[in-house]
This record gives C-alpha cells, sequence and structure tokens, in this order.
C-alpha cells in the first residue's frame, strides 16, 4: 500500500509538473523566485527544473539580480554555472560567484584586503564545485587584475599558473582545462509588441514582468490627465514594449541606442531590495544625438505604483516645464533622467542592476521640477532588478485589452 501510494504520488507530481509548464508557464515566470528556491531541494521536477534553466538563460537578472539570489542553493547555482548558452559576460558570473559565496560566511570581514589565510581557505572550500565552472581564460586581462585578482588565493596553484600564462602568451599551451566561451546575445534586439488591435499576442511570456493590468489602467489615466481610472476592458492604450534590462542589457548606452527617435513612454524600473516600482511618462523622443541639455515638456510625470507592501501609487506632475527632462552627455553613466534627479537611472560601473546610483531626489522647499516626492525610502540611492521602457499607442479599437 506504502509503495502504491508512493508511485501514485511520483505520478501526480509528474503530471502536475506537465501541467504548469505547459499551461501554467506565465504564473511560473511571475512568481519566479519562489518555485525556483522550492525546486532545486531534491532530485525531483526535472522538467521545471529545465524550464526554469532556460528562463535565466534568456532572463539572467530574474535570478542574478534578485534580492535572493545569495539564498539560492549550491545546486541551483552549479546547474545555472553549466550552461554555454548562459547570456551573461564572464566576469558578471565571477562577481555574482564571489558574492554568493562570501554570502554563505558571513562571518568573514567585509574588507578582503583584511582577510587572512584561513578567510580564503573557507571561501574556497565554500566555492570547490563552483570555480572549476567559470570560463576564466575568456575573461578580458583589465579585469583579471582589478577583480580576480585580489581573490588568487582560492585558485589552485597551477590554474592561477595557467591564468597568468595565458595573458602574457595567449597561443602557449596551458595545463587547465579551458571551457569554451559563453554565447553573448545581441543587446541590440527589436522591440516588441505586447499585442495590436487586430490581433492579440499570445505567448507565454507576461507583456511585463513589472507592471500588471491594473497599473497599465492608472497609468493611462495619468496620461489623459482622468480624475478616475480606466476600466480594464476601458483601456485606451496599448503598452508596445521596447527594452527590457534582463532581456536586452543594463549598459546606459543600451537605453539610448534601443529608445532613441521614440516619443510618448514610459519607463518603469523595479527596486533592489523592496516592493517599490517607480518610473516616468515622457511625451517627447528620446535622441541619444541631444546631450547635456534640459527638454521642456508640459505632460510629463514621475510616479511610484502599489504594489507588495506599497499601499498606495504616487504620482508626480511637471510643474516647471523648462527642466520636465535632462538628457546627459555621458550615455555610459546616465540613462533616463526627469528634472534634476526627481527620477534617475545611473550607474558609474555602466550597469543598472550593479551599483546604487539610480535616485529618485528630492528636497523640500527647494525648486523641484516635479510637484512631489515619489519615494518615502531614506535610501536617496538604489540599484533596480530589472526595467522596462514603453512606447504608448492609441487603440484604434477602445475594447483592445492587453492580455
Amino acid at each position: 500500500m506504502i509503495i502504491a501510494n508512493e508511485l501514485e504520488l511520483k505520478e501526480l507530481s509528474r503530471k502536475l509538473e506537465s501541467y504548469f509548464i505547459e499551461s501554467q508557464a506565465s504564473w511560473l515566470r511571475t512568481h519566479f523566485s519562489i518555485v525556483h528556491h522550492s525546486i532545486f531541494d531534491g532530485n525531483e521536477f526535472k522538467g521545471l527544473k529545465k524550464f526554469y534553466n532556460d528562463i535565466i538563460v534568456k532572463y539572467p537578472n530574474l535570478i542574478f539580480g534578485s534580492e535572493g539570489f545569495t539564498s539560492l542553493q549550491e545546486t541551483a547555482l552549479i546547474s545555472i554555472l553549466k550552461r554555454d548558452d548562459l547570456k551573461v559576460e564572464e566576469i558578471k558570473i565571477w562577481d555574482y560567484v564571489i558574492k554568493w559565496g562570501i554570502a554563505q560566511n558571513p562571518t568573514l570581514p567585509t574588507d578582503s584586503k583584511k582577510w587572512s589565510k584561513e578567510n580564503f581557505e573557507t571561501l574556497k572550500m565554500t566555492l570547490q564545485q563552483c570555480l572549476p565552472l567559470i570560463r576564466y581564460f575568456h575573461i578580458p586581462g583589465e579585469f583579471i587584475w582589478k577583480k580576480v585578482k585580489p581573490y588568487k588565493n582560492i585558485f589552485e596553484e597551477q590554474l592561477w599558473d595557467d591564468i597568468i600564462q595565458h595573458l602574457i602568451s595567449p597561443n602557449e599551451p596551458i595545463t587547465s582545462l579551458v571551457l569554451p566561451a559563453r554565447i553573448i546575445s545581441n543587446h541590440e534586439l527589436p522591440s516588441r509588441t505586447i499585442s495590436t488591435p487586430e490581433l492579440p499576442l499570445r505567448v507565454n511570456e507576461p507583456f511585463s514582468f513589472i507592471i500588471n493590468k491594473e497599473h497599465v489602467a492608472e497609468l493611462s489615466s495619468w496620461i489623459d490627465r482622468k480624475s478616475t481610472i480606466y476600466s480594464l476592458t476601458n483601456i485606451p492604450y496599448e503598452f508596445q514594449l521596447i527594452l527590457r534590462g534582463s532581456r536586452d542589457d543594463f549598459h546606459p548606452k543600451t537605453f539610448w541606442n534601443m529608445c532613441h527617435g521614440h516619443a510618448g513612454t514610459i519607463v518603469v524600473a523595479k527596486v533592489a531590495g523592496t516592493d517599490e516600482i517607480v518610473g516616468g511618462f515622457n511625451p517627447l523622443a528620446w535622441d541619444n544625438s541631444t546631450t547635456g541639455t534640459y527638454m521642456k515638456a508640459n505632460d510629463s510625470f514621475i510616479f511610484s505604483l502599489k504594489n507588495g507592501n506599497i499601499q498606495n501609487s504616487i504620482l508626480s506632475r511637471i510643474i516647471h516645464s523648462s527642466g520636465a527632462l535632462f538628457y546627459y552627455s555621458n550615455q555610459n553613466i546616465y540613462g533616463p533622467g526627469f528634472g534634476k534627479g526627481e527620477f534617475l537611472m545611473k550607474s558609474n560601473v555602466s550597469d543598472f542592476s550593479q551599483d546604487k546610483q539610480c535616485q529618485c531626489w528630492y528636497i523640500v522647499d527647494d525648486e523641484n521640477y516635479y510637484e512631489k516626492p515619489i519615494r518615502t525610502s531614506d535610501d536617496e540611492f538604489f540599484s533596480i532588478i530589472d526595467y522596462e521602457v514603453f512606447k504608448i499607442i492609441k487603440k484604434q479599437n477602445p475594447n483592445c485589452t492587453i492580455r
């Protein structure tokens, strides 16, 4: 009886697994972190594991940039690192692995320059299954010296010698195993439309990883300056996806290249470590040739959206139109900028998800360009988990809704 029950449970498990993959793919993506953390505890759910690893290949920041990344099981991390088609630069993978390893040992000193031999040995033991999966020989030399060398004490002597030899004489034979370079995606991807009046796009992928249909209704109402929020069946706009950070890259230059020429756009960003969704509406065209100047707009606004523990949305309209937006000169550091920093995406390392340089600056009683602050957090600067840019298009059929 017990054996029969176990067999029946296994069969039920397989059927549920197939059902979720085939019929509930959107739900699985929406609840990515919770499910991913749950399925890697044992040897079951092989189909779901492959499903999730395939998602990570396409959208690596869903896991690498998530708040719960450091709590990822070792088996899950190893399964990701084994992928040749993981579309992440190798030096970023190295950074993530080191971050994960250090997080498993909270007693390690914060400053690695003060580490003892025992500290390095602790990290080495923690990462012993992960280190052989890094493609060291495909990391540019400047990153080897800057980011890898400080942790050379966690390497086997032969491997470190081979890494240095390869930098000096790349054509000379080495002893260590050389894994193939990962396949990195082309960042210049075409925009994707979530739906059209003629034919709704029916794909497993949700139209957004950040906002939902209720948010779209609210944003559409703000665009039209309505006093009440549109119903879900009467949203007058299509939200056409132009850019998604986790799909296309978090480099500021990617924003300027992919959004150039698009007018009437909404930027939404998910703040790392919180439930916050912040963003702004730009009625003008983004222009990567117009730099170092304020742009005038009468209908722009910035906002934060209700989400999770955030109970209420905040709308902040432009009050000094001459400074609605600022198109920055250094497009390797600055992305979209509203006002004088009331909503600004910035990164000193050219990756919005890596350093806390984004901001929603606001000083009470100062000459702000927007009417109110959109964040209540005491943290002035933040990084993001993901961001998306949508082009707002008037529907021909007002009853067409996002699916």
